[in-house]
């Protein structure tokens, strides 16, 4: 291996499962290789649903002891959600799982003291009832948070494990309802009319900055020869994989496909109009002060439930079925918050398409191929939504994530969309991460560098769209009128 190629660990945590990989990196070269993948199984507790955050650090240490020397390590996983720590810094119970149902309701109390108008204007952030601010207002009176002293998102607080440093990372904490996406600081007033201590959250970092180098109890737990140098990545995993989107200039959108669909574009700065919180974009922070103007969309969860609830069947056999079933035959709201929770996902998407006066999906091909053609148009109304808001066409759709293994639903995205679509890559978030470490220590350059390094050296597939979207309208509007 040439002397200019230098290896990197990418933590990468899922909500349903986390992996460690190593990245090579050269002037010219981008390699990536799974060392350990380790599931993510939320238990669920007298108290209510939780993350095995114990579980999920084992996996980190086994799969660092498998990379072998690294010269940094990095840590995304999803969003929102946090560990306490008392004054001692010990982990106050388990991380609450944002599925959870304590947060129904708090929104409303929330907005009895902030306006969801005023919130917006402060923030940006779409409305999700998991978000950290309504999750914390649900904590309110707990003992946990009385006795807590310091608040680490997941990433974080794995970082602090792993090196014994505290602190937040921007592009998560923009998650938060927390962060003023112009001044990219924290919304103080805000914070202080909901009775929020700011203090409990250690001080901000961006991606690229040093965030401590491994404990040597993990460097004797995992067999690497110190110093090992931990880099704060773009830590909220869509941060990264957006910063891992093979594209060429600012004409693009953007769909990052796994449990959840990301839809929507990179901008300058924040829109925080009105029109904006009433179609229900959310403006997250990226890399060199970008924003992640989007829309979340319940995503491959609806196929996954669905997957558990049969069995498991062989995915591939499915998919081919469902390509032969009728297209738009009926179609169910892929944002819709009743499809939040596990259990009877088949039936439920079967109800929602019989409420709706649609012809009910029954066989598993069927179901398939609903949830398919829901996502597809799901995407196309963040996609097009996203344009008019921010006032930014779009000439190409990138899809990146576990989603670019679904041709089909590629596919449908172009015709949906009426637009290419470039597929890949698929592993985007551990990607971003490792060139953002690269970048840190002076690897490659720029964003636009990061990306042309990526077209160069990674596999993606290109999807023409198919017929007009006519039928898409159609079917939009029928799912309006329903």
């Amino acid at each position: 291996m040439s002397a200019a190629v230098k290896r990197y660990a990418a933590v990468d945590l899922g909500a349903s499962s986390g992996r460690v990989m190593v990245g090579r990196v050269g002037p010219d070269s981008l390699e990536l290789t799974e060392v350990n993948r380790f599931p993510n199984r939320p238990v669920r507790v007298p108290e209510g649903l939780r993350w095995d955050v114990l579980s999920l650090y084992a996996g980190v240490l086994d799969g660092l002891k498998a990379a072998g020397a690294v010269d940094s390590v990095g840590i995304d996983s999803w969003a929102v959600d946090y560990g306490l720590l008392d004054a001692d810094g010990a982990l106050l119970g388990n991380p609450v799982h944002y599925r959870d149902s304590r947060t129904e309701g708090i929104a409303e109390e929330v907005w009895a003291t902030v306006p969801a108008e005023e919130l917006y204007a402060a923030t940006g952030l779409q409305y999700a009832p998991f978000n950290t601010l309504y999750q914390l207002a649900a904590a309110r009176g707990s003992a946990q948070l009385a006795q807590a002293k310091r608040l680490l998102l997941i990433p974080d607080l794995l970082t602090y494990w792993l090196t014994g440093e505290q602190g937040t990372e921007l592009t998560n904490a923009s998650t938060t309802q927390l962060i003023d996406p112009r001044t990219r600081d924290w919304a103080h007033g805000l914070a202080e009319r909901l009775g929020i201590d700011l203090g409990l959250f250690a001080p901000l970092r961006r991606p690229g900055d040093a965030a401590g180098v491994l404990r040597p109890e993990v460097l004797e737990e995992t067999g690497l020869a110190g110093p090992v140098p931990v880099t704060a990545v773009g830590s909220h995993d869509t941060a990264s994989a957006v910063a891992a989107v093979p594209a060429d200039g600012e004409r693009f959108a953007y769909i990052c496909t796994g449990t959840w669909s990301l839809a929507g574009l990179e901008l300058d700065a924040p829109v925080l109009t009105e029109e904006s919180r009433a179609a229900n974009f959310t403006n997250e922070l990226g890399l060199d002060g970008t924003v992640r103007y989007l829309r979340n969309i319940m995503g491959l969860w609806l196929l996954q439930e669905c997957l558990r609830a049969w069995g498991q069947p062989d995915l591939g056999a499915l998919l081919l079925d469902a390509g032969r079933v009728p297209a738009l035959r009926s179609v169910v709201d892929a944002g819709d918050a009743a499809f939040l929770a596990p259990g009877r996902m088949p039936e439920r998407i079967a109800e929602a398409c019989r409420d709706s006066g649609q012809p009910v999906p029954a066989t598993p091909a069927e179901i398939t191929r609903c949830i398919l053609d829901s996502l597809a148009l799901a995407h196309r109304k963040a996609v097009t939504d996203a344009q008019r808001l921010a006032g930014r066409p779009a000439d190409v759709v990138h899809i990146v994530g576990g989603g670019t293994r679904n041709a089909l639903l590629c596919q449908l995205t172009a015709d949906a969309c009426g637009l290419p679509v470039v597929s890949g890559p698929t592993e985007a978030a551990a990607l971003g991460n490792v060139l953002v470490q690269a970048r840190a220590h002076g690897l490659v350059g720029d964003l636009a560098g990061m990306r042309r390094l990526l077209t160069r050296t990674q596999l993606l597939t290109r999807y023409e769209p198919r017929g007009g979207t006519q039928r898409w309208q159609a079917a939009q509007a029928r799912l309006a009128r329903g």
